[in-house]
């Protein structure tokens, strides 16, 4: 039987990323560079560490994150990490580099050397927009700005 290629389904990627963006605006407010915001993550009676967002860079048209968990099994296993692009202009979000792994294409061969998936970019983009959703609904931090 043979196996049909891969096929990226950009709309979905694109889709993501404008709601990432919108996602971290919110959390992000009016955060300038070098600044940290963390978010303690609650649950049904459990408390599931912090949630800590930090802008590494501001430009006219991108700024840099970093967006990282602390306080779930620390020091047992390594906790999830990850640096994300901000495109004012597109508005949208761009995971680029996750766990020190940079540079993801679009689509992988599968199997391949570092097992990623064939549509590996577009589930980190999923789990970014996951991660921020759980932040924003279940999130408490006394610095969050309200929407209108």
């Amino acid at each position: 039987m043979a196996k049909t290629a891969y096929v990226n389904d950009l709309k979905s990627l694109q889709g993501e990323c404008t709601a990432n963006y919108l996602r971290l605006s919110r959390l992000l407010g009016d955060l300038e560079a070098g600044e940290t915001r963390e978010v303690a993550l609650a649950g049904e009676h459990r408390r599931f560490g912090s949630l800590w967002l930090e802008v590494l860079e501001c430009a006219p048209y991108t700024t840099i994150c970093r967006v990282s968990q602390s306080g779930v099994l620390d020091g047992i296993i390594e906790s999830p990490r990850m640096r994300v692009h901000l495109y004012h202009d597109a508005r949208m979000a761009e995971v680029t580099d996750f766990q020190r792994q940079r540079h993801f294409q679009g689509r992988y061969r599968y199997p391949n050397a570092r097992m990623h998936q064939p549509d590996e970019k577009l589930q980190l983009n999923r789990f970014l927009g996951e991660w921020l959703e759980h932040g924003l609904a279940h999130g408490l931090t006394a610095d969050v700005p309200e929407l209108p």
